[in-house]
């Protein structure tokens, strides 16, 4: 399974547990303190959902709430917590519920048009999509699929990782984000600067236009130009895509 490869890859590039703890707190801490902020708030289209709770009686009770923020993030989140939890998939391995993304629902949407057709709807466009590649990878390992697609990417655009300013990198795992991040020069300014999967979950087929709409925001927010979202995908795939600010 997907967690499997996580083992995989820690052990075959030397990713250590506290590594992966010390990045999944700071993942939390970060997308905490973007919550708190209000960065996220535009984001988030408020919808109203029905929710089941144990009344006094141990029935439950439906009721009617609006769900307008992200929930499965933990800003009591510490070292020591994520340091006592067990491993998940092998007995001795590293992979655990903290330093992996958690399960969550979510939706997510983006619209891609031409710039002629943006100007003759009025629509003012968030950001410019200069490119993208695949590449592949060994299945056992796919979560490393972006140190592949990357490089392809930067090259053909003439680019060089030092000219993006914001990476949005995705939390599949922290084993697989750290090694990403090395091999790839990612710095740490660079990288996921309001937290990402690992605290708010990776809900299948919509992390990529989540970070989408989040990169263009935060480019906008810092006054920056470039920004670079990557996807691992299961079975063995790297992608990544370079967009600019407007």
């Amino acid at each position: 399974g997907m967690g499997e490869t996580a083992e995989i890859v820690a052990e075959r590039y030397g990713i250590s547990r506290e590594d992966q703890d010390r990045y999944a707190l700071q993942s939390q801490q970060r997308y905490a303190a973007a919550q708190e902020a209000g960065l996220l708030d535009d984001e988030i289209v408020p919808m109203k959902v029905k929710w089941s709770r144990k009344g006094e009686d141990g029935q439950p009770v439906i009721e009617e709430k609006v769900m307008d923020r992200d929930e499965c993030n933990r800003p009591q989140t510490t070292l020591e917590g994520l340091a006592a939890l067990p491993p998940v998939f092998r007995e001795d391995g590293t992979i655990t519920a903290g330093n992996a993304s958690q399960l969550a629902d979510g939706a997510s949407a983006t619209v891609l048009m031409s710039s002629e057709r943006a100007a003759a709807l009025g629509v003012e466009p968030m950001g410019i999509f200069r490119g993208f590649a695949v590449a592949g990878c060994r299945p056992e390992e796919m979560g490393i699929g972006p140190v592949f697609a990357v490089p392809k990417i930067l090259k053909r655009l003439g680019l060089k990782i030092e000219d993006i300013d914001i990476v949005e990198l995705n939390e599949a795992f922290a084993s697989q984000l750290l090694y990403c991040q090395r091999e790839l020069g990612i710095s740490d300014e660079q990288l996921n600067p309001n937290g990402g999967s690992i605290a708010i979950g990776h809900p299948y087929g919509m992390t990529g236009s989540r970070m989408v709409g989040h990169i263009l925001r935060e480019l906008k927010r810092r006054g920056k130009k470039y920004g670079l979202v990557t996807m691992c995908i299961g079975g063995g795939q790297g992608m990544a895509a370079v967009f600019e600010a407007c």
